[in-house]
């Protein structure tokens, strides 16, 4: 498994103190582009060939999450690799060896140019490890919408503060966009976030609009947030569930 190793800074927490969900996945993103780029098929190597890797879904089961200050050891593991989709595990554990969060994730290898996907080269095939999967309940990626109905919360507009480096919306700032929607519409849930899934759907682009419908589910304990085209289709669905 490939590890880094830090420590949660102010700048990553929420008002309790506690790392923030779109910061644990930035913490993903950024340890499987370290990966990449130790092993020499990083940004340079995708850009050559106009590919770049995709999320497609999101699967995070909390234990606990880590506070501000904590040293931490975040790991990821590819699994299997298949035509142009890659799996992988991620973790995040403490310096000790307390285990904090795991993580299931897929991927899709798009060629930028033609926005089609394109199988593996034999070069990511040969220098990325495989490793038994982790032992840990997988969802379906192919998220349903709760039958209830929903809550609009504001729309937002795409601008250059939600991008990344493929000039989309960045993972992270989808669910960022997700849980204030929540926020908007007062759903609030007791207990502690124990588990955060997202399924990407559509990329959104830099002026066009998101509108959020915002879902509650089982006492409240479940909430959901479709984060949508102006015609009804999603972007992007993120669901968050809590533990008391």
């Amino acid at each position: 498994m490939y590890t880094f190793e830090s420590r949660i800074r102010y700048s990553e927490t929420g008002r309790d103190r506690i790392l923030t969900p779109e910061a644990m996945i930035n913490y993903f993103q950024d340890c499987s582009t370290f990966q990449s780029e130790d092993l020499g098929i990083g940004f340079a190597y995708l850009e050559e060939r106009h590919l770049a890797w995709l999320v497609n879904y999101w699967q995070i089961d909390i234990l606990r999450a880590p506070r501000l200050g904590e040293m931490i050891r975040t790991g990821t593991s590819p699994y299997r690799i298949k035509g142009f989709l890659g799996e992988r595990n991620f973790m995040m554990e403490t310096t000790e060896g307390e285990r904090l969060i795991n993580v299931n994730s897929v991927w899709t290898l798009m060629n930028m140019q033609t926005g089609y996907p394109e199988r593996s080269t034999q070069t990511i095939l040969d220098r990325y490890e495989l490793f038994p999967r982790f032992e840990m309940e997988y969802l379906s990626r192919k998220m349903r919408l709760p039958e209830t109905h929903p809550t609009a919360a504001g729309p937002v507009v795409v601008s250059e503060q939600h991008l990344d480096s493929n000039g989309h919306v960045n993972n992270g700032q989808y669910v960022r966009i997700a849980h204030a929607a929540l926020e908007e519409v007062s759903f609030h849930a007791a207990g502690r976030l124990t588990r955060l899934r997202v399924e990407y759907k559509k990329q959104a682009l830099p002026g066009q609009t998101i509108y959020p419908q915002c879902y509650r589910e089982q006492e409240g304990q479940i909430l959901t947030a479709a984060l949508n085209t102006a015609d009804g289709q999603p972007y992007a669905i993120a669901e968050f569930t809590f533990s008391e």
